[in-house]
């Protein structure tokens, strides 16, 4: 399998062009790669909380769905082991709808005779993407008072599997 490409690739929002429709012949994309976010909320879903901690973007940009797998599995695995399940909830925000492309271009020897450049260029669904745009949720986490520390932390480890810079806010749920 390929080596992943770096985020700064595939950062900048792009137009979605990327048609998916239930009648093959009319979509323009043929396949749309499987999703690899398993879950988007965990922990105690029915439980109300005191507090939230939300992280919230400072910039427009596409957020791949392996970084925000990543961030919510960091998050979620300290927040499961510090306060267990029902102390605490945990919900990711973006969706992955965007389909990312790629013109596949052949190096090395022969590869003349296999390349096309830029003439079909409309290239071939490699990933998905969230797109993101200013202040927007990415991740939230829901917690009592006694552990709103915890929250702070297992969400700031999440920023730093977001490929851009974020912020952290705190709301007292009323």
């Amino acid at each position: 399998m390929a080596k992943l490409k770096r985020a700064v690739a595939h950062r900048y929002i792009e137009r979605p062009y990327t048609r998916v429709s239930k009648y093959r012949s009319k979509q323009y994309v043929r396949a749309k790669p499987v999703n690899k976010v398993v879950k988007f909320e965990m922990g105690n879903l029915t439980k109300k909380f005191e507090y939230t901690v939300i992280l919230r973007s400072k910039s427009d940009l596409q957020i791949r769905h392996n970084a925000l797998e990543s961030a919510r599995l960091t998050s979620n695995r300290l927040l499961e082991s510090k306060l267990g399940r029902p102390g605490f909830k945990l919900k990711l925000r973006v969706y992955p709808h965007h389909i990312l492309r790629e013109n596949p271009l052949a190096a090395g020897a022969g590869a003349d005779r296999m390349s096309t450049g830029m003439k079909k260029s409309f290239g071939k669904p490699i990933g998905l993407a969230a797109q993101v745009r200013i202040g927007q949720a990415i991740i939230e986490a829901h917690v009592d008072a006694v552990n709103l520390e915890t929250a702070k932390k297992a969400v700031s480890r999440a920023k730093y599997k977001i490929p851009c810079s974020c912020k952290l806010e705190i709301i007292k749920n009323v």
